[in-house]
């Protein structure tokens, strides 16, 4: 299973990926998988974690020149393209180039359209490179309503969260418009707006069983029965 997930902040696509790494741990067997084999480090600063000093760490990123910042973002972006992370059979990406498209030229200073390093022409470029790396990579658009955004940042603030409220509408547009213009084939939307959690794994999964690959397939029916002979 390669999944990219994206989506504005507060959407649920973090919730969702921890929920499927348990599904395939517990389905597939594949007990290895957690956080490291999802990668949800693509909007900036980067940084995990809590405390002071890496405040401190977020707070340098982001001072950093738009050039730089440009820089930075791209050599991530570029780095999860290297083939060696389309090896294994699963591979979680969340908001990826994607993010950068929407929220480079709105936060970020660089990236805009007919700028250099036009962040959307780069995102179909990406797209054939997924592509061509690994055509059963499944693109799924994660939203919410403007309302339910709005509720959960009140609700539940994320530590850095660069997500404005006067920009929730227009960041809801543009990653449907990324979404929209993808040269990713496979491809579903989800909406989490009145969705519980255990409801929107099981949609994903509705969604996503289509695009199983036979690998994906053998290695249920493999688990199953390893389980079923314990």
């Amino acid at each position: 299973m390669r999944v990219i997930l994206i989506g504005c902040e507060y959407v649920g696509k973090t919730t969702l990926a921890a929920d499927v790494s348990k599904w395939l741990e517990q389905n597939m067997g594949y007990a290895q998988f957690g956080r490291y084999a999802w990668h949800d480090h693509f909007v900036l600063p980067f940084t995990e974690g809590e405390g002071p000093e890496v405040e401190k760490e977020a707070e340098q990123v982001l001072a950093m020149h738009p050039r730089l910042l440009e820089k930075y973002s791209r050599y991530m972006i570029h780095y999860h393209l290297n083939h060696s992370f389309f090896l294994d059979n699963h591979l979680l990406l969340i908001n990826w180039y994607y993010g950068d498209a929407v929220y480079a030229p709105l936060y970020y200073g660089y990236g805009g359209p007919d700028e250099y390093a036009d962040r959307q022409l780069m995102a179909r470029s990406h797209d054939a490179d997924v592509m061509s790396l690994a055509p059963d990579t499944v693109l799924v658009l994660v939203k919410a309503t403007p309302e339910v955004i709005r509720q959960r940042m009140a609700e539940q603030p994320h530590p850095r969260c660069i997500l404005k409220d006067q920009d929730v509408e227009f960041v809801l547009q543009r990653f449907e418009e990324e979404y929209q213009r993808s040269g990713i084939r496979r491809r579903f939307t989800l909406d989490t707006s009145d969705a519980t959690i255990e409801k929107t794994l099981q949609e994903f999964l509705r969604q996503m069983e289509p695009h199983f690959t036979e690998r994906d397939r053998l290695a249920v029916l493999s688990h199953q029965h390893l389980v079923g002979t314990d």
